[in-house]
Formats: C-alpha cells, structure tokens, sequence
C-alpha cells in the first residue's frame, strides 16, 4: 500500500479529561473521612450538598458546606467562590441551639 503523504486533520487533537471547567474537589467531615466529587465550575454547590448527603446517608438540611471559614450559600458556585483543582470543603453538623 502506498502513502500519499496526507497529514491528518488538524482538528483531530486529543482534548485533555476534563478541561479548563471542571475541578476535582475534596469534602472532608470532621471525623476526617474524604469524599471526592468531579464538578464542573458553573456548577450550584447545592447540587455538590445534595450527593454528598446522599453518598454518606446524611439528611441535607443537617450539613453546612464551609470553604475558609466561612459557609457556602445553595447559590455559590466554585467559579464565584474561587476554589481550585484540589481544594477541599469542610462539612459539618448544623448546629440547633436551646431555650
């Protein structure tokens, strides 16, 4: 068989897994026990709440998500929030108070 010495297409590059809009994340309990999620940036972190509830049978008005310090609203995303391919979030308990 012959080669005609045609290159292939220029288009054809492999895209690199995941991309520029998708981040690892890590969220870490207080017992130290890791979840890992693949999100995309534009992504609500409710949704990231909610399979983090349903991974670890948890009732999802009983976690707050937490990022340095301070709590993740249901609106935040990881774009608005800055996170990074690796960072990590903190779960913990909500907290009921007494009379």
């Amino acid at each position: 068989m012959s080669d005609n010495g045609s290159a292939p297409p220029a288009d054809t590059k492999p895209k690199a897994e995941g991309g520029d809009n998708t981040l690892n994340i890590k969220i870490t309990s207080s017992n130290h026990d890791e979840v890992f999620f693949k999100i995309k940036k534009t992504t609500k972190l409710t949704k990231l709440k909610s399979a983090y509830a349903d991974r670890v049978g948890s009732d999802i008005n009983a976690i707050r998500l937490m990022f340095d310090g301070e709590r993740i609203q249901d609106g935040d995303t990881a774009e608005s929030l800055g996170l990074e391919e690796g960072d990590a979030i903190d779960v913990v308990l909500e907290q009921v108070g007494g009379c």
